[in-house]
């Protein structure tokens, strides 16, 4: 039986974590912190894990449990994370760490969009933690940096094409739309429903934090530099991102090779789905899972591919970081409303115009697209 700590388990992630984890057979939840409910019971804080998690939170600096722990989850914001991290590492605790403060290979670039770095020592031994495309990598890490939500609704559908060479790394657009959750927890005026409701607005246009995760990915998997066009919408659901990708297909690559390129790349990855060909999902169809659905079209006139996708983000990935198998994943989608935290967060996509591709996704958790929980931007 794994032990397994939650640091920050009263925010979004936090809680769909401990969620996630009150299902796996082989998990001994030992330790949660919450600074704003420290010394209430779990069940008294959220009445629908009654019976399923009998544990008290507990302030991260009086906690006597943690080092009970084979691995923790950090759920904090970012900078905070960074300040648990190395102390945990020191004590043998294996971490998978939700915050952006490990997602990066060089300290500038998170400085840069961030703030400074205060443990930059361990960016190196940081894992990225795209299970789908990472997953051998992750199995023995110590460090394990979760993806961001809209990161992983880009992601997802354009490495595939991208590592095949089915569609150029100029010109790309990424256009998402995130639910409300992805902000967080917290008491913010702009999430506020009466802000929200009934209406859709882009924001941090040109300057997201996730823009540069998703450039350092992608030009990973291209082996040269990949600068995108990216922006983010907010859209009045509580979680799931929906992205709409487009890029330019090479040469005469054709619908089969699309489709041919994401069924092997996802070929052993249980919560991709590709939708059949000319048919592109949407976030219902996959909320409360952990499924990721990417669908994509080609227009055939500029040669552009559209592919949607909807799926889960964030806390989704979290277990399957350090529990590589699906157990307590295997929730098939919600038709309605009927679980008090539905989503993944992230999304997917292709491209194709004189070959060009529009992609359409969810992601997350966060990270989930998809209908993961959406993590902390």
């Amino acid at each position: 039986m794994e032990k397994v700590a939650i640091i920050g388990a009263s925010g979004y992630t936090g809680i769909e974590i401990m969620r996630l984890v009150a299902m796996h057979p082989r998990v001994e939840l030992v330790a949660v912190s919450s600074e704003q409910f420290a010394g209430k019971e779990v069940s008294e804080v959220f009445p629908f894990l009654a019976g399923k998690i009998r544990l008290a939170f507990q302030s991260l600096s009086q906690h006597t449990d943690l080092e009970k722990a084979d691995y923790a989850f950090v759920a904090l914001p970012h900078q905070k994370a960074m300040e648990v991290v190395p102390g945990l590492l020191r004590k043998g605790v294996r971490v998978v760490d939700l915050s952006a403060d490990f997602r990066f290979r060089t300290v500038a670039v998170y400085e840069q969009w961030y703030k400074a770095h205060t443990a930059p020592w361990l960016l190196a031994d940081a894992v990225y933690g795209l299970s789908e495309v990472y997953r051998e990598r992750i199995r023995g890490a110590a460090l394990v940096a979760n993806p961001g939500c809209y990161p992983t609704a880009a992601l997802l559908p354009l490495i595939p094409v991208i590592k095949s060479g089915l569609v150029t790394t100029e010109g790309i657009v990424v256009d998402a739309k995130s639910g409300v959750s992805g902000a967080g927890r917290g008491a913010v005026l702009t999430s506020l429903f009466a802000e929200v409701n009934e209406g859709v607005k882009a924001y941090k246009v040109g300057t997201h934090q996730h823009t540069p995760e998703i450039e350092q990915e992608l030009s990973l998997a291209a082996r040269k530099t990949v600068v995108i066009n990216f922006t983010p919408h907010l859209i009045p659901m509580n979680r799931g991102i929906l992205a709409t990708i487009y890029a330019t297909l090479t040469g005469k690559a054709m619908q089969e090779d699309v489709l041919q390129c994401y069924r092997s790349f996802y070929a052993e990855s249980g919560f991709v789905r590709i939708c059949p060909p000319g048919t592109v999902p949407g976030t219902h169809q996959v909320r409360g899972s952990n499924y990721c659905d990417i669908g994509f079209a080609i227009d055939d006139e500029p040669d552009i591919a559209e592919i949607g996708t909807p799926h889960l983000v964030g806390c989704g990935h979290c277990p399957r970081r350090a529990y590589p198998d699906k157990t307590a994943l295997r929730v098939k989608p919600a038709i309605a409303l009927q679980h008090i935290f539905p989503g993944r967060v992230a999304g997917q996509g292709c491209i194709d115009r004189p070959q060009n591709a529009t992609v359409h996704g969810y992601k997350m958790g966060c990270e989930i697209n998809h209908n993961r929980l959406l993590c902390r931007e």
